[in-house]
């Protein structure tokens, strides 16, 4: 901007802009370092990964909250065939049918054998899985392939196609097993406890190949120095796997245990045809058929759900105090 003066001279004014600082009275500068307000594009960023996975919240909300809020509420009615047909009205019974459940020994039978059973599948699964993985990684190229596409095939076979094998592999008049061990006609499904590791042995040979590949990803994931360096101060394959391997691989462990606890203390199709629905007086009942037979075979849905939503609390309750345990050993997960 200019102006001319009285001697006809032009005069430039100079016009400054101080945006970062402002000229108190004193003349000296103040500069302003107070952040500029940027609460909408944060709370454009905060909304950005819910946008992403709001499709499968939907999913998960259609197919997970939804049934299981039916569950619940199935528990708290009196809910049978008579009011399926709709010749009886349904009524609200409160906690009663909790109340029933807890006071009938049976089921205190089946939830200790549930959980032994579990834990003796997610313990062979681990180690069967584990040692494995830990074999990938001393074969050559070509027995690993042949390992890697059994064990998948394994793994795709549908729970009742590999359970209707092995009942035929242990079958007491043709299977070759009892021929191989020079056991006659001994049948398996028979005894409690035979029966129970014959469905444990398939329950593990159908479930390790998820534990063998997703640990054998982690142990190639570990850099190679570690491992030489480990064996060449003369520490044996076991040694490596506690002290070395089994810390570096801990977040990976969590995964696929939380994954077969899951998956074992829920186990039905094995146990259903391996046993004929729960053994001889249903000494081979675990909770999901015990729940089974109590919603459709005697037509009690209700008590059958109050089983389901006692079997969603456990799974529960265990998943989250072994996640607690593990934050307070300082794992970050």
């Amino acid at each position: 901007m200019t102006e001319p003066n009285s001697s006809g001279v032009v005069e430039r004014r100079r016009v400054r802009v101080d945006r970062g600082f402002s000229r108190p009275r004193g003349g000296s500068r103040k500069f302003n370092t107070a952040p500029r307000p940027q609460g909408r594009s944060r709370h454009r960023n905060q909304k950005t990964p819910w946008l992403y996975l709001a499709p499968a919240l939907v999913v998960l909300g259609g197919l997970l909250v939804y049934p299981v809020y039916q569950l619940g509420l199935i528990s708290f009615f009196e809910y049978t065939q008579a009011q399926v047909s709709g010749g009886e009205p349904t009524t609200f019974q409160g906690f009663g049918n909790y109340s029933e459940l807890f006071s009938d020994p049976q089921f205190w039978q089946v939830l200790l054998a549930t959980v032994v059973f579990a834990a003796a599948c997610v313990v062979s699964t681990l180690a069967v899985g584990c040692a494995l993985a830990v074999l990938l990684t001393r074969v050559r190229a070509v027995p690993r392939l042949a390992l890697m596409l059994a064990a998948l095939g394994a793994w795709a076979t549908p729970a009742i196609t590999g359970s209707t094998v092995w009942l035929f592999l242990f079958d007491p008049d043709f299977g070759p097993v009892n021929r191989l061990l020079g056991l006659g006609d001994h049948s398996w499904t028979y005894g409690r406890f035979s029966a129970f590791f014959l469905v444990l042995l398939e329950v593990v040979w159908c479930s390790f190949p998820f534990v063998m590949v997703t640990v054998y990803a982690g142990i190639r994931s570990v850099p190679a120095e570690v491992l030489e360096a480990a064996a060449l101060d003369g520490a044996s394959q076991w040694r490596i796997w506690r002290s070395v391997l089994a810390p570096m691989l801990r977040p990976i462990l969590v995964v696929v245990t939380i994954q077969s606890v899951i998956w074992d203390f829920k186990v039905f199709t094995q146990i259903y045809v391996m046993t004929g629905g729960g053994g001889i007086a249903g000494q081979n009942l675990v909770l999901n058929v015990y729940a089974y037979q109590k919603a459709f075979a005697s037509s009690q849905y209700s008590l059958g759900s109050a089983i389901g939503v006692v079997m969603l609390l456990i799974l529960l309750a265990v998943t989250l105090a072994y996640l607690r345990l593990l934050r307070r050993q300082g794992e970050e997960l």
